[in-house]
C-alpha cells in the first residue's frame, strides 16, 4: 500500500515562483475589467480541495485511518494557502480517522481484530499449503512432485498424495533466502521423522519425506512454517495413516520400540572405513558400544510387564539377544585385525532382526523387516538395519 497524492484541480499554473498577473481593480470594490470573467461577470466559485475528498471517504468507511488522518491535515493546509473549498469535508474526515484509530487501538487491546483477521486467514488459506496442521493428509492437483500451493484436505483413510508428519517453525526476521530453508527443511524434517513413526518397520520402503517451505510472498504474509510430508516416492497415492506414536500406539508397543531404539541408535554409529582396514580402534570402541546397547534393551525388556500372549516370544528374544550381546563383545576384545573381523561378521548373523518378528506379531507391530542393501562389501550399517 502506498499513500498517492490527489493532483490540485485543472487552472493555470505559474512555474519558477512567476506571480500571475496583476489587474487594476484587484483588491478594491467594483467589477472586475472586461476580458477576465467576462463583462461584469459573477467571479466563479474556488475549486473543491480533491485531497478533502479523499480525507472525508477514508473517515466515513473507516478505512486505513491513519492514512485518512494524515489526508485531512494536509487538506487543512492546502485550502488555507489555495484559497478552495472543502473545509468541512476535511475537519469530518479528521474527526472520522481519529475515531477509526480509537476503535482500532480498542480491537487490537482486545484480541477482536486479532480474531478476525485469524478468521479471514484461515478461511482464505483454507485449501492452501497454509493451512495443513501435523497429521493431515492431502491430495495436490500436481502431486508431490508437481505440487503447487493448492491441496485439498482428505480423511487418511482415503487415497492421498501426502501426509505432513511436522511443522518447523522458522525464526522471525528478514526472509532467510530458499537455500537456507532447503536446508534447513533437509535436516529438520528428516530429524523429525522418526518421532512421527516411531516404528520404522512400518514406514514402506517406496515412502519418502518432502516438504514445502515458505517463499518469498507467503513470508511477507507471515508464513514462517516448513511443513514435513511423507509421500510414496513413485507418486501413487496411498491409503491409510502413516503415524505412529504416543497418539496411536499402546503402552504395551511404545515400551518395545523405546528398548529397541536403544539398540538401532548404536548400530547407526558404526565407524565410517574401507573394509578391510588394519587399523580397528575405532571398530573395536563401536563394538563395545553396541554390546552396552545390549545390554540396556534386555534390561528395558525384562522390566516390563508383558501382556500373557508377548511374554514367552519376549523371553525367547531377550534369549537371543543375550548371544549377540556376547558375540559383540568378543569383537570389542579382539586386537587383531583379522580376528576382529571374523568376530564382527559372527556378531552381525546373531544380531538378526528376523528374531523379533514373533515378539512383533504379537504385540500387533509391524512384522515384516526392512529390506537393506545386501550387495555392500560391509554388513549392513548406518541406520539398514533396524530390530
Amino acid at each position: 500500500m502506498r499513500l498517492v497524492s490527489i493532483p490540485p484541480p485543472p487552472g493555470p499554473h505559474y512555474e519558477g515562483g512567476a506571480q500571475p498577473p496583476q489587474f487594476p481593480h484587484q483588491g478594491r470594490p467594483g467589477p472586475a475589467p472586461y476580458g477576465l470573467y467576462g463583462p461584469y461577470g459573477p467571479r466563479p466559485p474556488a475549486a473543491v480541495n480533491g485531497v478533502a475528498i479523499a480525507a472525508l471517504v477514508l473517515g466515513l468507511l473507516c478505512f486505513l485511518p491513519a492514512f485518512g488522518l494524515v489526508l485531512g491535515l494536509i487538506a487543512l493546509r492546502q485550502i488555507k494557502r489555495r484559497g478552495e473549498r472543502g473545509l468541512g469535508m476535511a475537519v469530518t474526515g479528521i474527526v472520522m480517522s481519529s475515531l477509526g484509530l480509537v476503535l482500532w487501538a480498542v480491537s487490537l487491546a482486545s484480541g477482536v481484530a486479532m480474531d478476525a483477521w485469524e478468521g479471514f486467514r484461515d478461511g482464505t488459506s483454507g485449501n492452501s499449503v497454509l493451512s495443513l496442521r501435523k497429521g493431515d493428509c492431502f491430495t495436490s492437483p500436481g502431486g508431490l512432485e508437481g505440487w503447487t500451493t493448492e491441496v485439498d484436505r482428505v480423511p487418511c483413510a482415503e487415497r492421498h498424495d501426502g501426509e505432513v508428519f511436522a511443522l518447523v517453525t522458522v525464526p522471525e526476521g528478514d526472509f532467510p533466502g530458499d537455500d537456507r530453508l532447503v536446508d534447513m527443511g533437509e535436516d529438520r524434517c528428516y530429524e523429525l521423522q522418526d518421532a512421527y513413526v516411531r516404528d520404522s518397520w512400518a514406514l514402506p520402503g517406496e515412502v519418502g519425506v518432502y516438504y514445502f517451505a515458505p517463499s518469498r510472498q507467503s513470508w511477507a504474509f507471515g508464513d514462517r512454517s516448513i511443513a514435513c510430508v511423507l509421500g510414496r516416492e513413485d507418486g501413487i497415492r496411498f491409503t491409510g495413516s502413516l503415524r505412529r506414536d504416543e497418539t496411536t500406539l499402546d503402552a504395551h508397543q511404545l515400551a518395545y520400540l523405546e528398548a529397541a531404539e536403544v539398540l538401532n541408535v548404536a548400530l547407526d554409529e558404526v565407524p565410517e572405513s574401507d573394509y578391510p582396514d588394519d587399523d580397528v580402534s575405532d571398530d573395536r570402541e563401536w563394538a563395545g558400544q553396541v554390546e552396552e546397547a545390549l545390554a540396556e534393551q534386555i534390561r528395558q525388556l525384562r522390566a516390563h510387564a508383558w501382556p500373557a500372549a508377548a511374554q514367552e516370544p519376549v523371553d525367547d528374544l531377550i534369549a537371543d539377544l543375550g548371544k549377540a550381546r556376547v558375540a559383540w563383545g568378543k569383537a570389542a576384545d579382539a586386537t587383531d585385525p583379522d580376528r576382529y573381523w571374523l568376530r564382527e561378521e559372527e556378531a552381525w548373523e546373531l544380531t538378526d532382526p528376523a528374531q523379533s518378528v514373533t515378539t512383533r506379531d504379537a504385540l500387533g507391530l509391524a512384522s515384516s523387516p526392512p529390506a537393506y542393501d545386501e550387495d555392500a562389501e560391509r554388513e549392513p550399517e548406518a541406520g539398514d538395519m533396524q530390530v
